[in-house]
């Protein structure tokens, strides 16, 4: 049995993919009514029933906001003797959390284990997810055969923080390029441009970056149509990994000028609407439709 918290659409998607593969779930989501049409799982009552029902339970949570509830609230985790269970937090988030997390699951019996992903709900189905584990070796030799289904990638990158360093070094080359594409945008549409025509030689030039194929069609329709598409990473918690970025760049000492510019155009971007649409639209803000020939 394989415990799953938490089931918006990253953790649904990783439901729907270990289901495929033959495993059997025990699950809990803070809005129930959401998973009731999710077939072949049990429902607990509460998180620390899927804690003690699991060897490995998969916390995939959006934020500190909801660690805090599932950990430390009524029916969280923590509330149980964890002895032989493992625990592996999948949340973007930062290395002191995660430090945090380890000692209290430890000091209830358990083990602890980070593993943040890279991809998106389409890779996820597919078992493509990239795993960036930080933790003790045995947290991770217990936890790898459930990550091994649900990634093509699992890497163990060394103690706690690690894992959560290392997803929000992936991230943050990408929250700066739907911020500069939107600079992009600017350009040529101010020329003239078509949009979609623009979108087209955008995406395929050699500026683009690997989720350029996949995000760049939904930017375009919200520039002439106004239409934003799924979500895949809201743009506010686009913005709690954008400042957590800074933060850990000030622990170290290190320079962060690039992130924080393109985070101040996101939060201008979620002050105007755009805080529950996808990050990628941070790209849509404030162009002029050109319209089609």
């Amino acid at each position: 049995m394989i415990g799953l918290i938490g089931l918006g659409n990253m953790g649904r998607a990783i439901a729907e993919r270990l289901i495929d593969d033959g495993a059997e779930l025990v699950v809990w989501n803070r809005s129930p009514e959401k998973i009731v049409d999710l077939e072949g799982v049990r429902v607990a009552k509460s998180p620390s029933e899927v804690a003690v029902s699991s060897r490995v339970t998969l916390s995939v949570l959006a934020n500190d906001a909801a660690i805090k509830d599932v950990y430390f609230g009524g029916g969280g985790i923590l509330s149980e003797n964890l002895a032989g269970r493992v625990v592996v937090e999948m949340c973007t988030t930062s290395p002191e959390r995660t430090e945090s997390l380890e000692a209290e699951v430890e000091r209830r019996g358990g083990q602890f284990l980070e593993c943040p992903v890279g991809g998106t709900i389409g890779p996820t189905r597919q078992g493509r997810l990239l795993g960036l584990a930080g933790g003790k070796p045995a947290a991770f030799e217990a936890a790898r055969h459930v990550l091994e289904k649900i990634t093509r990638r699992l890497e163990y990158l060394g103690p706690i923080g690690n894992g959560a360093s290392m997803k929000l070094a992936i991230n943050l080359p990408l929250m700066v390029y739907w911020s500069a594409l939107g600079e992009s945008f600017g350009l040529v549409l101010d020329r003239g441009i078509e949009v979609g025509k623009a979108a087209d030689i955008l995406a395929d030039s050699s500026g683009a970056i690997g989720a350029a194929k996949n995000r760049v069609p939904p930017i375009r329709d919200m520039i002439a149509k106004g239409d934003p598409g799924d979500v895949s990473l809201s743009l506010q918690n686009g913005l709690k990994d954008m400042r957590l970025m800074e933060e850990l760049a000030q622990a170290h000492g290190r320079r962060h000028e690039v992130i924080s510019a393109a985070r101040n155009r996101a939060e201008a971007a979620a002050d105007s609407g755009f805080a529950n649409l996808d990050t990628s639209l941070i790209a849509a803000f404030g162009q002029k439709v050109v319209p089609s020939e």
